[in-house]
Order: C-alpha cells, then sequence, then structure tokens
C-alpha cells in the first residue's frame, strides 16, 4: 500500500457494510485512524475487530438522519484521534428500481421522505456537523455518489433524483468551502454489498448482495462495457484514497470520479422504460 493517509484521521458513514466499510478498511491500512458510523453497533464492534489496526479505529453507532448524533460522532473522532481531516458521506439505502407507475401515492410520500432522508438530508447534516474542524485542518469531504447521479435507470425516480441531488450538494459545498475544505465524490457502479431497500417498501432485510448470489453462471453480463470487472467494494476504493489525501488531489474540488465499468458510454440499453404501461 502507498501510505497515502498516514497521520489522517477519518470518519465514514454508514461504515459498517459495503463500500463505507470498505473504505475504512483501505484507510487504515493506508495510515489513517478511522471512525466507522452506522446504526448497527454489533457489526460495527465486528469492523473494529476484524482491522489490521484495531487501535486506529472507533466504531460510533448512530443515524445520520440525527445532527446531534452527527455532532457527537465528530467530537468523539476528534477527542480520540485529535483532529478530522477526512469525512466520508457515505450511508445510504437503495428503493431497487422502483418505478413510479408501480407505487402507490402513499409509497411514494413514504418511500421519498425515508430515502431523501438519509441519501441526501444524511450528507447534508454529516457535512454541517463536520465542516467546523475541517476548516482547522483544510480536510476534505469525500461523498459516495452513483452512476445514477449522471444518468438514468441506475435506480428508481427516488433513488436516482436523491443521487442527482447528492450531485448537485457535492459541488454546492465544493464551492461554499473553498478554499478551506475539498468536496468531492466518487460515482459508484453497481457492486457486491449489502445494500438494503426502504423500510417503507418493506424492503429494510432485502440486501442486493443477495442478487449476486443468486445470480446463475451462465446468466447474460450486465450491459457496461468492462462488465467482467470487480463487483468487489474493496476494488472502488483508490478513489477515496487520492481525494482524501492532500498531497495526491491538493487542487481538485467539486469533482465526481466515475467508478462504474464504463455505463457512461455505451448508450441506453432500450429506447423508452414505459413500454409495459
Amino acid at each position: 500500500m502507498t501510505g497515502w493517509l498516514d497521520g489522517y484521521s477519518a470518519l465514514v458513514t454508514g461504515g459498517g457494510s459495503g463500500i463505507g466499510r470498505a473504505v475504512a478498511e483501505r484507510f487504515v491500512t493506508e495510515g489513517a485512524s478511522v471512525t466507522v458510523l452506522g446504526r448497527d453497533l454489533t457489526r460495527l464492534t465486528e469492523v473494529v475487530k476484524s482491522s489490521p489496526a484495531p487501535s486506529r479505529m472507533h466504531a460510533v453507532e448512530a443515524d445520520v438522519r440525527s445532527s446531534e448524533q452527527l455532532h457527537q460522532a465528530v467530537a468523539e473522532t476528534v477527542e480520540r484521534f485529535g483532529k478530522l481531516d477526512t469525512l466520508v458521506a457515505n450511508a445510504g439505502i437503495w428503493d431497487y428500481q422502483r418505478q413510479l407507475t408501480r407505487l402507490s401515492a402513499e409509497e411514494l410520500e413514504a418511500t421519498y421522505d425515508e430515502l431523501f432522508s438519509i441519501n441526501l438530508k444524511g450528507y447534508f447534516l454529516a457535512a454541517e456537523a463536520a465542516w467546523r474542524e475541517l476548516v482547522k485542518t483544510r480536510g476534505s469531504i469525500v461523498m459516495t455518489l452513483s452512476n445514477a447521479s449522471f444518468y438514468v435507470n441506475g435506480g428508481g425516480p427516488v433513488y436516482t433524483a436523491s443521487k442527482h441531488a447528492c450531485l448537485g450538494l457535492m459541488r454546492e459545498l465544493a464551492y461554499e468551502l473553498a478554499p478551506k475544505v475539498r468536496v468531492n465524490g466518487v460515482a459508484c457502479g453497481g457492486m457486491n454489498t449489502d445494500l438494503r431497500g426502504p423500510e417503507a417498501l418493506s424492503m429494510k432485510d432485502r440486501s442486493l448482495a443477495d442478487s449476486f448470489a443468486k445470480k446463475p453462471a451462465d446468466a447474460a453480463p450486465p450491459p457496461i462495457p468492462l462488465y467482467d470487472s470487480s463487483t468487489d467494494p474493496r476494488d472502488f476504493t483508490a478513489p477515496y484514497v487520492m481525494l482524501a489525501s492532500r498531497e495526491q488531489s491538493g487542487p481538485i474540488t467539486g469533482e465526481a470520479i466515475r467508478v462504474d465499468g464504463g455505463i457512461g458510454v455505451r448508450g441506453f440499453a432500450r429506447a423508452a422504460g414505459g413500454d409495459h404501461l
């Protein structure tokens, strides 16, 4: 490994599984001390115990929808590690591509409130809780975006709208917090993670990882140019390391690195999504 983050201190929301856990573990390997934040303390504790450097990891049980809990997480990070250099805003849920025409009015309202409060409000509140400490260190925020931040059908309308909004938030904060704090994003494609769905659609216990496990060996490849590329979250972490490192990305802010297998260059799989109507 490069040691690009030697001496850094980071806070990763949604750090108990998936890309959040992979980023936290990679940061530790690169020399950082990391607080992992999530709603399942048992899972977070397992992440810390399995770390190559448990003394440089700290678990905080918190909900990204709570400003008070996020402020406490920042305070604990600074108390334990002396400072905060990087916030990775990452916690999120997916809508499993539930289309507008397959949502009742009640489901739409409840799904919107739940998904936006986690995927977007959670990023807002995390940034508000962290920016003062990041100014002190001339640190950075790295947001987990998505191919759905740029293109349609990476989710349903609620998820796509939330990720488009996260892209706009990243760009706005890059302007507002400059020159002291850099703000960038990593727009990930599909990966094998324990990404859950909204409680409003009875998908709290549904995991994206299940679809990878059930996929038959002779199934058609996904319609992306690098269809045989890895779906392991650990292989998506390098851009986070680069963007967190002042030495490697000091002049970069307001940018989103797309790590999605080249989906943006393939064109659309079909002309219209409403042929079933």
